[in-house]
């Protein structure tokens, strides 16, 4: 009985893991809603991280997402996309989700109508896997002939 029980406790051990591995909680970070961008006027203004404002870069900005995160934007009308590096900061909206640069605007095909709706989704940086240690190579010993 108490193999039994070992073998079952073991069977439900690997079943655990087996579900936790897809369970990580490294869930990314998806919206949809509105999307504007960034007057030309606004370019060489300071953004909340520091740094400055440059209309050709693909920057955003976002009301709760952390500095230097990347979200790809979708434009859900004509399925363009770019991804944005959030570099600034912007009120809370019902109607706005993101604030993005003019080159990103252009890319998305939203200058003419300046605003679009769209479909956030975080792009997590893979990480570098860790390197395999390399197999241990050794000479064979000379086979003496006799």
């Amino acid at each position: 009985v108490a193999d039994q029980l070992y073998d079952t406790m073991n069977i439900c051990s690997v079943v655990l893991i087996f579900f936790l591995s897809f369970f990580n909680g490294t869930a990314s970070y998806t919206a949809s809603g509105k999307a504007s961008f960034y007057a030309d006027r606004m370019q060489g203004h300071r953004t909340s991280s520091g740094e400055r404002y440059d209309k050709t870069l693909f920057t955003a900005a976002h009301a709760t997402l952390p500095f230097n995160t990347k979200v790809q934007v979708t434009n859900l009308k004509n399925g363009k996309s770019v991804v944005v590096k959030i570099n600034d900061r912007m009120a809370r909206s019902r109607h706005h989700v993101i604030d993005v640069s003019r080159a990103a605007a252009v890319e998305l095909g939203m200058v003419r109508d300046g605003t679009a709706t769209v479909r956030l989704t975080e792009v997590k940086e893979e990480q570098p896997e860790q390197q395999e240690l390399p197999v241990v190579v050794s000479k064979a010993a000379p086979v003496l002939k006799k």
